[in-house]
């Protein structure tokens, strides 16, 4: 049914984006829904889906159409290209009509679901996804509340930020703003959203659980490791496409950065694909981040010598780890080729560093929408036995802009709607690649 219904609103679009793009959207939407579960997270994909036709739509009527007239000559720079007008075609008034009854609706159901929202467990725990649990009292939010901010104080990767967030939360404690809430998971989302309402730091969280939290450990349990290797296993470590596209481009979409360690062979296996191709498209639109030194792995494979792509300030130990390429990859013929990324407003976390990396060395031409702005490596910590702190505690140092995409995140080369990335990164490597 829901495929459906966003099949019916791609008729908003001028027929000439349909033919061209309907499909690839409809693919798009597909895997969306297959990964976004739950009350919140089918709510989130359909505000997310009407802004984009909110955007897209009245864009794709007015739009310049645009043909590529001048490229530098040599394979290995990343250059724009420049364009100019052919045409441009007017919207019929069924489009606004079916863009307000839509834009009603949204908002309509948006107010309903945020109304009712804590009837639904699966909705009021969205941090991690456990049943609701009552009777809060006030010494236990007190007990919360005072080990959150010690441990703020303690790791976060900005103290000054740390003691801000200590100073709004005690501040909103002593007016009494959260006497109320009485629900653990309803205190963690509460607490989540004040500390960010300062810190602005997607990665930090309070999440709470019914079953009693394991002791603190910076490295992971054998049944931990074992299970997590069951899902790199069953996932194809999280590779879900890898192919050659007309023009003889290799593509690959993979949605995480995992363990190299686990998932190192098949890293080789996609980059073999790669190795016979002309040009490489990574999409990482749906890509949420992973372990660096995954990141520092695959981008061995397109550099032909030892290159610095990163530092990793850690400030529970006021140490700086360099990352840099591995030794070259034996056989590997993709230092030289051109390479694109695609990214949407839901790449995040390692993808974005990957992102960042590459663009900052301009070995890649990035295509999609600005990413999202996560650029903190995080670690939970324990608060007592049911509640959780996912706690930022180190930050990326780029060797050349000196600074990292936390907030702001990674600004395409090439800005476009995400569902559009695909088609015009391959238009950019056929005209690039030499005609044959």
């Amino acid at each position: 049914m829901s495929e459906k219904i966003f099949s019916w609103l791609l008729r908003l679009y001028p027929a000439h984006f349909r033919e061209a793009y309907h499909e690839e959207a409809l693919q798009l939407f597909r895997d969306r829904l297959r990964n976004e579960r739950g009350l919140l997270a089918r709510l989130r994909l359909w505000c997310d889906l009407f802004t984009d036709f909110l955007v897209s739509v009245p864009h794709e009527y007015w739009r310049i159409e645009r043909k590529v007239i001048a490229v530098s000559p040599t394979r290995n720079q990343d250059v724009v290209p420049g364009f100019f007008v052919l045409k441009t075609e007017s919207p019929h008034r069924r489009v606004f009509l079916l863009g307000a009854a839509a834009s009603v609706i949204v908002l309509f159901a948006v107010s309903i679901s945020m109304r009712y929202a804590k009837d639904y467990p699966e909705t009021s725990n969205w941090l991690d996804g456990s049943v609701q649990h009552s009777n809060l009292t006030g010494a236990e939010r007190q007990r919360v509340i005072r080990s959150t901010l010690e441990n703020l104080k303690k790791y976060y990767v900005y103290p000054d930020v740390a003691q801000k967030m200590a100073d709004l939360v005690l501040a909103r404690e002593k007016h009494g703003d959260y006497d109320n809430e009485t629900d653990a998971s309803g205190f963690a989302v509460l607490l989540t959203r004040d500390l960010r309402e300062v810190s602005h730091d997607r990665h930090l969280s309070i999440g709470y659980s019914t079953a009693t939290l394991p002791p603190d450990s910076d490295q992971p349990s054998a049944d931990e490791m074992a299970q997590y290797r069951k899902d790199m296993e069953a996932s194809n470590c999280t590779f879900e496409k890898v192919k050659t596209l007309p023009g003889n481009i290799g593509y690959v979409k993979f949605n995480e950065f995992p363990d190299p360690s686990i998932c190192q062979e098949k890293v080789a296996a996609a980059m073999q694909v790669l190795n016979q191709a002309d040009a490489a498209i990574f999409d990482l639109r749906d890509n949420d981040g992973g372990d660096p030194h995954m990141v520092s792995a695959i981008a061995t494979y397109f550099f032909d010598r030892p290159t610095h792509l990163n530092d990793i300030y850690d400030r529970s130990t006021n140490a700086t780890e360099q990352f840099w390429t591995r030794d070259s990859v034996p056989g590997s013929g993709l230092a030289h080729k051109p390479l694109y990324i695609l990214t949407s407003r839901h790449t995040f976390s390692g993808a974005e560093e990957f992102c960042y990396d590459m663009k900052n060395l301009r070995r890649a031409t990035i295509v999609g929408e600005v990413t999202g702005g996560g650029a903190h490596l995080v670690r939970p910590r324990r608060i007592d036995d049911h509640f959780i702190i996912n706690l930022p505690f180190g930050r990326p140092i780029n060797p050349i802009s000196k600074t990292d995409w936390e907030g702001t995140g990674v600004k395409p080369d090439v800005e476009v709607v995400s569902f559009m990335a695909l088609e015009t990164a391959e238009k950019l490597a056929r005209y690039r690649l030499p005609k044959h």
